[in-house]
């Protein structure tokens, strides 16, 4: 109905994460406050406004709206955790830890990771 919440949720990955997330970081001044890392190397960010971001038009049709950016970072082998057959776990020493994404987001994207 008009003038309720809207939600949409999209998987971006590889190369195209990486030129949003870009896009995201631009617009947020390349910080990210410490309290947005999970202990398993989890990442999650808000936008206020959609239309900073670079390439961004404004269309009065939709308006202006935030979102909510999760990113979650994990290495290669995940997959056996969530395969239906012969599923196992992932090892605690393989996993990503909140140090390993703060260095890897400042690595790829330059970000300043911000205390409280």
């Amino acid at each position: 109905k008009k003038g309720d919440n809207i939600a949409v949720v999209v998987t971006l990955r590889r190369g195209k994460a990486i030129e949003f997330l870009r896009k995201v970081f631009e617009t947020i001044g390349y910080r990210v406050r410490e309290s947005s890392f999970d202990d398993y190397g989890n990442v999650s960010i808000g936008v206020k406004e959609h239309i900073h971001m670079p390439g961004v038009r404004y269309d009065p049709e939709i308006g202006v709206f935030g979102m909510d950016v999760a990113i979650t970072i994990e290495r290669p082998g995940y997959r056996v955790m969530r395969r239906k057959r012969a599923r196992s776990h992932v090892p605690r020493r393989h996993r990503v830890n909140k140090l390993e994404a703060m260095v890897l987001l400042k690595q790829l994207f330059g970000v300043e990771i911000v205390g409280e």
